[in-house]
C-alpha cells in the first residue's frame, strides 16, 4: 500500500510506501505521540475542571467538622450553665428560707422585748433614697437575673443583721435596766403591814411606816430584788440587822430585822442573791422582813415594785 502526497506548488509528488517497515514504525510513533499529547491535554483539562470542585468539597467537609465540634462545645457549655443555674437556684431557695426564719425571729424578739413594732418592721424594706445619677449606660434597666436576686438577698441579710444588732443592744439595755430596778418580793411570805400611816404596834400612836413588813418564818432566806452594790451591812437603831444596797439610777433598797447578815459592804450582788436570814432584831414584834425602796433620796411605796415581774 502506497500513499502519494501531491503539492499545490507544482513540485514532484512524493510517494510513501507503507510496506517499508521503517516508515511504518515512524508513522506509528508519530501517531502514538499525537495520541499521547491529546490524552495529556484532556487529562489536564479534566484535572483543571475538577480541582475547584474537589477543593470546595474538602472545604465544605472541613467546615462541617468544625461546626460539629462547635455544636458539641456549645452543648457542653449549655449543660454546665444549666448545672450552675440549678445550683444557684437551690442556694437562693436556702437563703430565702433563712431570710424568712430571720424575719420570724426578729418579729418574735420585737414581741418578747416589747419594742416598737413600727421601728423594727421586718416585713417592710428599710426606707432609702438618694439623688438619681445617670450611669451613662442604657436607658432601660436589664431584667432581674438570678445573680441580682442573690445580691438583693445579701443586702437584705445586711439590713436584717443591722436591725437584729440594734434590737440586741436595746434588749440588753432593757435587761440591764430591768436588773437594776427593784422588782418582786425579797422573801416568800405575806405582807403583814403596808406603807403609810398606821398605829404603832408598841404604843398605838399614829406613825408613818416607811416600808412593807413581810411575815416569814425565822431564818428564811432574804434575797435582793435587783442587782447592785452593798453599801451597808450592820446594825441601825430600830432596824436591827440591816442590809442596804445601791442599785444605781437613783434606786436603793433596805432589808431590816434580819437574824443573820450574809454580805458585807462593797460586795456586788445580783438579782436573787441571798443576802440575809430573816429574824426579829431591832424594834420588832416577830420574825419578818422590813423592806424599803428609796428613789433619788426619798422613800417610796414598795408595793408597786413587789407586784412587778421581770
Amino acid at each position: 500500500m502506497q500513499i502519494i502526497l501531491v503539492s499545490r506548488a507544482g513540485k514532484v509528488p512524493r510517494t510513501l510506501d507503507l510496506a517499508n517497515r521503517q516508515l511504518r514504525w515512524r508513522v506509528l510513533g508519530i501517531g502514538a505521540a499525537v495520541a499521547l499529547a491529546i490524552g495529556s491535554l484532556g487529562a489536564g483539562m479534566a484535572l483543571a475542571l475538577a480541582s475547584p470542585r474537589d477543593r470546595a468539597i474538602a472545604q465544605i467537609n472541613a467546615l462541617h467538622k468544625q461546626v460539629t465540634q462547635q455544636d458539641k462545645q456549645l452543648g457542653d457549655l449549655r449543660e454546665d450553665a444549666h448545672r450552675q443555674l440549678d445550683a444557684l437556684a437551690v442556694k437562693l431557695g436556702q437563703l430565702q428560707a433563712q431570710s424568712t426564719r430571720l424575719n420570724a425571729l426578729g418579729e418574735r424578739l420585737v414581741e418578747v422585748g416589747k419594742l416598737d413594732s413600727n421601728e423594727f418592721n421586718f416585713d417592710q424594706p428599710p426606707p432609702v433614697g438618694g439623688v438619681e445619677v445617670s450611669a451613662g449606660g442604657s436607658e432601660y434597666a436589664l431584667p432581674q437575673t438570678l445573680d441580682a436576686s442573690i445580691e438583693q438577698l445579701a443586702n437584705q441579710f445586711d439590713t436584717q443583721q443591722a436591725q437584729l444588732s440594734a434590737m440586741q443592744s436595746l434588749l440588753l439595755n432593757a435587761r440591764i435596766d430591768s436588773n437594776l430596778k427593784p422588782t418582786g418580793m425579797p422573801a416568800d411570805g405575806y405582807i403583814s403591814s403596808y406603807f403609810g400611816v398606821r398605829a404603832d404596834p408598841f404604843d398605838g400612836t399614829a406613825e408613818r411606816h416607811t416600808g412593807l413588813d413581810i411575815a416569814v418564818p425565822y431564818g428564811s432566806p432574804v434575797r435582793t430584788v435587783a442587782e447592785g452594790m452593798v453599801t451597808y451591812a450592820g446594825v441601825r437603831s430600830g432596824y436591827g440587822n440591816v442590809v442596804e444596797i445601791d442599785h444605781g439610777n437613783g434606786y436603793m433598797t433596805r432589808y431590816a430585822h434580819n437574824s443573820k447578815l450574809l454580805v458585807h459592804p462593797g460586795e456586788h450582788v445580783r438579782v436573787g442573791d441571798e443576802i440575809a436570814e430573816a429574824g426579829s432584831t431591832g424594834r420588832s414584834t416577830g420574825s419578818h422582813v422590813h423592806f424599803e425602796v428609796w428613789y433619788n433620796g426619798h422613800v417610796v411605796n414598795p408595793l408597786a415594785y413587789v407586784k412587778n415581774h421581770r
